[in-house]
C-alpha cells in the first residue's frame, strides 16, 4: 500500500503537487478535495477573460493542448482523484484524519492521510462598507464571479462602474471594463498612488497617467463610505468623502485574506498576516502537513521578513518542492523577492524587491536612481523609451529593489528578471554597473539601461549627482521655489520658453562653459535635459566652478513627460 496523500485545494498548487507526486511515486494514493466545482484554472487570467482577450472561460481551465482540466481529466490522464464540492472542516492531527463535508449532500466523513497538503488559497477581502452585499457588487474571486461579471456586461446592463482599490487586480479589471466594453470606469484608492505596494511615487504616476489617458478616472487618497442602492435592484452609486459617483456595477479589489481558519483551529501556526507559517521545505509546524500558495507566508529574501505573495507562478514552484519532499527528496523553497509584472493598456510595469517607502519603513536608508533610456539601441527603428527605478541602501550599497515601465512588455520584464535572482545574493550597485546582458541593436543598447541605472545610482551615492525627483520638481516649480536651467538645444525647448518664460532658462550644454556668469547664484537651480545625462555633465561642470546650489532632475524631460504630461 502506498502513501496516502490528501490535498485540500485544486486550483494551482494542489494539482501541481498531485501531478508531480504521481510522476515520482506511482504507488501513492492521491486524493484532492476542493469546495468549488471548477478546478485547476488560471485565476490570474480572469481580467483578460472579462476583457475579451480570452474568448471563453474554458480557456482558463484547459491545457496547452486544449484538454479540459476537470476531475475526469485528472483521473484518466494523471491518475489523481479529485473530489469537487468537498469542504475541509478540520484536522485531527494525532489520528491523521481530515474531516470534510460534501456540500451537495451534507454528508461528513474523515479522510485518512499519511501526508496532508493545504492549498486553500486566499479570498478577496470585502471591506465593511454599507451596501457591500447589494447585487452588482463583485469581487474577483473565482471563475463563477468572472462569468457573472462578463454576463452582466455582455447583456448591456453596465454603463458605469467603480473599482475599489488600485492594486494589480483593480487596475486589470479597470482596463478590462474600459478597453473592450467602453464602460465609464472610476478607480477609487485610499492610498495616494496606484499600485502602492509595488511601485514608488514617480513610477506609479506613469501608470496613473496611462489609466487616465485611456479614459479610466483615478481618485486617490479617497475612501468609499457607502455603496448606494437596494437589495433588490442593485447599486446606483458609490459615495466617497468628496462626492457621489453614479454607477451600475462595483468591483472590489481591496486585497485578499488567506483561507486558513480550519488549519489555524487545528493548531497550526500562522503569521501576522493570518497565513500559515512554513519552513523552507514548505512544512507547517506539523511535520506531516505541508502548505503553499496564497495561504502561506514566505521569507522575503531581500530583508528577511515574512510576506505573502499571491501568485500562481510561486504556487506552482512550491508545489514541486512539496511533492519532492513528500516523496523523500530534500528540496527547499528559499523564499521570494516579490517579482511582479502587469500590463496596463499598451504599457507594462514590473518590479522585484522593495519599494523606496518599504525600504525606508523597515529601517534602511534608501537611495534611488530614475533613468529614462531606449530599450533597444537608440538608432534602431523599434526602440521605445523605458523607465527604470533602482533602489539601494546608502551605507552598504546593497540593491534593495528595481522597478521598470515601458511600452514593450517583454523588454520591461526581462530587465527586472535579470536583477531579481541576484537580489537574494545581496548584489550591490557596482555589480549592476557591470552586469552582463546580451547585446544586439534589435534588443538592447551597448550600455544597457540596467547598467546606466547602476551608473546613475553610483554617482548619486558618491555625491556627484545631486538629484531631484520629477514629482518633487513639479511641486517646487509650481511654488516658484526653483529656477530651471534647460541645457538642451534651443529647438528642443521652445514650447517651455513660450509657456514659462524667464522661469525656464536655456543655456545649451555646448555653450555653458562660456556662459557661466549667466547661471543664477542666488536661488536653487534645477538642471533639465532630455533624459538626465547632459544635465549631469553640466552639473559636474558647475560644481567644479563653485556652484553649490544645483540639482539634476532625474530622468530629465522624458521622465517629466511620463509623470506629468500636462506640465510639459
Amino acid at each position: 500500500m502506498g502513501k496516502r496523500i490528501v490535498i485540500v485545494g485544486a486550483v494551482a498548487l494542489g494539482p501541481k503537487v498531485a501531478c508531480r507526486l504521481r510522476r515520482l511515486d506511482p504507488e501513492a494514493e492521491i486524493t484532492v478535495v476542493d469546495r468549488d466545482s471548477l478546478i485547476s484554472y488560471g485565476g490570474c487570467g480572469i481580467p483578460y477573460y472579462v476583457g475579451g482577450d480570452i474568448p471563453d472561460i474554458e480557456g482558463l481551465c484547459s491545457t496547452s493542448s486544449h484538454a479540459l482540466r476537470d476531475p475526469e481529466f485528472f483521473r484518466r490522464s494523471k491518475g489523481v482523484d479529485i473530489l469537487p464540492r468537498v469542504e475541509a472542516l478540520g484536522i485531527d492531527r494525532q489520528a491523521k484524519k481530515l474531516q470534510v463535508r460534501h456540500l451537495d449532500t451534507g454528508k461528513e466523513e474523515s479522510l485518512d492521510y499519511d501526508k496532508l497538503v493545504i492549498a486553500t488559497g486566499a479570498t478577496p477581502f470585502k471591506p465593511p462598507i454599507p451596501g457591500a452585499d447589494f447585487p452588482m457588487v463583485f469581487t474577483v474571486s473565482n471563475l463563477h464571479s468572472a462569468r457573472d461579471i462578463k454576463e452582466k456586461i455582455s447583456k448591456g446592463q453596465v454603463e458605469k462602474a467603480v473599482v475599489i482599490g488600485a492594486g494589480a487586480i483593480g487596475i486589470e479589471m479597470a482596463e478590462a471594463l474600459t478597453d473592450l466594453w467602453g464602460i465609464e470606469t472610476t478607480v477609487v484608492e485610499m492610498a495616494d498612488q496606484v499600485l502602492p505596494a509595488a511601485l514608488g511615487k514617480n513610477m506609479s504616476r506613469i501608470i496613473e497617467n496611462q489609466l487616465e489617458k485611456n479614459d479610466v478616472k483615478v481618485m486617490l487618497s479617497e475612501k468609499v463610505e457607502e455603496i448606494v442602492g437596494d437589495p433588490e435592484s442593485g447599486v446606483t452609486a458609490v459615495r466617497t468623502g468628496s462626492g457621489t459617483l453614479d454607477c451600475d456595477m462595483v468591483v472590489m479589489s481591496a486585497g485578499v485574506r488567506p483561507n486558513t481558519l480550519f488549519a489555524k483551529e487545528s493548531g497550526l501556526a500562522c503569521g501576522r498576516s493570518g497565513a500559515l507559517l512554513v519552513d523552507r521545505g514548505m512544512r507547517t509546524t506539523d511535520p506531516h502537513i505541508y502548505a503553499g500558495g496564497d495561504c502561506v507566508e514566505l521569507r522575503n529574501l531581500v530583508n528577511g521578513e515574512n510576506m505573502t505573495m499571491p501568485l500562481g507562478s510561486l504556487a506552482n514552484r512550491q508545489g514541486r518542492i512539496i511533492a519532492n519532499n513528500i516523496y523523500g527528496r530534500a528540496s527547499k523553497f528559499k523564499g521570494t523577492v516579490g517579482t511582479f509584472c502587469i500590463k496596463v493598456f499598451d504599457m507594462a510595469a514590473a518590479k522585484a524587491g522593495l519599494t523606496f517607502a518599504q525600504a525606508r519603513d523597515i529601517g534602511y536608508d534608501p537611495v534611488h536612481s530614475l533613468v529614462a533610456q531606449p530599450d533597444r539601441a537608440h538608432f534602431y527603428p523599434a526602440s521605445k523609451l523605458m523607465y527604470i527605478h533602482l533602489i539601494a541602501d546608502r551605507k552598504t550599497r546593497k540593491i534593495l529593489g528595481i522597478e521598470a515601465i515601458g511600452s514593450q512588455g517583454d523588454a520591461v520584464k526581462s530587465r527586472v528578471d535579470s536583477v531579481a535572482p541576484l537580489l537574494q545574493a545581496g548584489i550591490d550597485v557596482d555589480e549592476v554597473c557591470v552586469l552582463e546582458t546580451g547585446y544586439a541593436p534589435p534588443f538592447a543598447s551597448a550600455m544597457d539601461i540596467i547598467n546606466n541605472a547602476g551608473n546613475v545610482l553610483d554617482n548619486i551615492l558618491e555625491g556627484k549627482n545631486i538629484t531631484m525627483d520629477p514629482v518633487d520638481f513639479i511641486r517646487a516649480f509650481e511654488k516658484n521655489e526653483i529656477q530651471v536651467l534647460d541645457v538642451r538645444d534651443q529647438n528642443e525647448i521652445e514650447p517651455f520658453i513660450k509657456k514659462y518664460g524667464k522661469r525656464w532658462m536655456n543655456i545649451p550644454q555646448a555653450e555653458l562653459r562660456d556662459r557661466l556668469d549667466e547661471v543664477p547664484g542666488d536661488r536653487p537651480v534645477c538642471l533639465v535635459c532630455g533624459t538626465g545625462a547632459r544635465s549631469y555633465e553640466c552639473q559636474v561642470l558647475l560644481s567644479q566652478n563653485g556652484f553649490d546650489n544645483i540639482c539634476n532632475v532625474q530622468g530629465g524631460h522624458a521622465m517629466l513627460l511620463a509623470t506629468a504630461p500636462k506640465f510639459v
